[in-house]
Parts: C-alpha cells; structure tokens; sequence
C-alpha cells in the first residue's frame, strides 16, 4: 500500500471535522441528505456519527431521505452485519 493510501485507524475527530460533512455535495441525481448521512456512516466512527446524526437534524435534514432506489440509509446500514451501533444511532433519531 503506498504510503499516501495507508489507512488511518483510530483517528481523532473534531467537532470542526463531523460537521464538515454536512457540506459534502452529491454527484447530480441523487439526494443531498441521503448522500451526506452515507457518506458519514461511510467514515466516521459510531460515536462521531452520532454527533454527526445531531448536527444533521439540527441542520433541518431529512433522517429518511431515500436514494434513487427508494432506500433509506437505515435500510442500507442495516445490510451491514457490523453496522448494529450506527443503526442504533440512526433509530434513536427518528430513521425509518
């Protein structure tokens, strides 16, 4: 693996850094707040997804935004046999 491709694991989050998601912007075509929520579950931690979760209904998005294929990211997460926390996290706030 090249030394520019190597993971990060264990990684400190700030505050500054979970909220930058809300900026990520979709390809054209597919729903912003669907896109920012996969994207967050993509990268972060189930901890600072959960900050994340907060500072995105916060924001006024949509928890059970749906992408072209109608899912939810509850429903894409839930295909995830480790994904458990961040379902969680997703159903406490309101994820359908």
């Amino acid at each position: 693996m090249r030394k520019d491709k190597e993971k990060v694991l264990d990684e400190v989050w700030t505050e500054d850094r979970v909220r930058e998601f809300l900026d990520v912007q979709p390809p054209k075509g597919i729903n912003a707040d669907f896109h920012k929520l996969e994207k967050a579950y993509q990268s972060m931690r189930a901890d600072d997804f959960e900050i994340f979760v907060g500072m995105f209904l916060e924001a006024g998005h949509d928890i059970n935004a749906t992408n072209a294929a109608g899912k939810t990211v509850l429903s894409y997460v839930l295909e995830h046999r480790n994904s458990t926390e961040f379902a969680d996290v997703l159903k406490r706030n309101g994820a359908k």
